[in-house]
């Protein structure tokens, strides 16, 4: 009795079902229930009570740890990223010369990407280790007697974290690969009859093709360093003395150690706020400073 649209409408929503099931119970379902408890006072133990906003009111006016892991959030995040960029930015160009080996070059620089991100903490707090770190070592070595203590210092390890943070960059540099694969040779010949130098070329055929490819990595680097939590937590525990207390391991100190559920969920649903400003700032600039070939005159 069915017209042969309907049959056809109804076998791709039971083809999808599976999927459209567990978002519902496992994305969809857990969203909305912590949007509810971010409004509740709840400990897990006992029943949840209703606080209104007073969860969100607290966080802004009774909290010094949120504007501290805040803080220390938004020092990693404007002090990785563009280390991050400028790094893969620079390693993608010279991978992407014609020299022997390049293949076993990129799978070199790539591999530590790929690496779990305890492992990698625990090998990084190894070789930040002030007394038998490599990286003192090397310090030493080179003749400075008093190298810093790294993860054992209030003003050092912060910066410890973000030059760990350049380990992990082998994704980004992929994208940036692929970024300049895609500018036309034709374009550099044409600056080569017109004389242009290498910076020449970089400054105005590869910097402006390759602005889309900066501002997708540019988007997904700072929501991934808003949520750092892995090597503040295996490394530091937040410390020492909260410096690098950061935004998520305090969310999660808030949740499962301390059982402040309705504050954790708070704290959550701030911080998505937070990652959604700021995105979205960077989406408004793009106007400014992204080149679309398709879009030219």
């Amino acid at each position: 009795m069915l017209s042969p649209r309907t049959r056809r409408g109804l076998e791709g929503y039971g083809f999808i079902a599976p999927w459209l099931l567990g978002f519902l119970g496992l994305t969809a379902g857990p969203i909305g229930y912590s949007i509810w408890i971010s409004f509740q006072r709840w400990n897990v133990l006992t029943p949840a009570k209703y606080v209104g906003v007073a969860n969100y009111r607290k966080l802004f006016t009774d909290d010094p740890l949120f504007w501290k892991s805040l803080g220390n959030t938004a020092y990693y995040a404007f002090g990785s990223v563009p280390i991050q960029l400028f790094l893969a930015m620079g390693l993608a160009i010279l991978l992407n010369q014609q020299v022997k080996g390049l293949s076993i070059f990129r799978t070199i620089f790539y591999l530590p990407s790929i690496m779990s991100g305890v492992a990698t903490a625990m090998l990084w707090t190894l070789l930040l280790n002030a007394d038998i770190g490599g990286i003192n070592f090397l310090l030493r070595s080179l003749g400075m007697s008093n190298p810093p203590g790294w993860l054992n210092s209030t003003t050092w390890a912060m910066p410890a974290l973000i030059l760990m943070s350049t380990w992990s960059i082998g994704t980004m540099m992929l994208i940036f690969l692929a970024g300049l694969q895609g500018v036309p040779e034709s374009l550099y010949d044409a600056a080569n009859v017109d004389g242009a130098n290498a910076f020449t070329r970089f400054r105005h055929v590869t910097l402006p093709l390759m602005t889309p490819t900066l501002f997708f990595n540019l988007v997904m680097a700072i929501i991934g360093s808003f949520q750092i939590f892995t090597q503040t937590f295996i490394m530091t525990g937040g410390g020492p003395a909260n410096a690098t207390l950061t935004y998520v391991l305090y969310l999660y100190r808030n949740a499962f150690e301390w059982f402040k559920m309705g504050y954790a969920s708070a704290l959550a649903w701030v911080l998505f706020a937070i990652i959604l400003t700021m995105t979205a700032m960077v989406f408004k600039s793009s106007a400014l400073w992204v080149y679309y070939e398709s879009e030219r005159a």
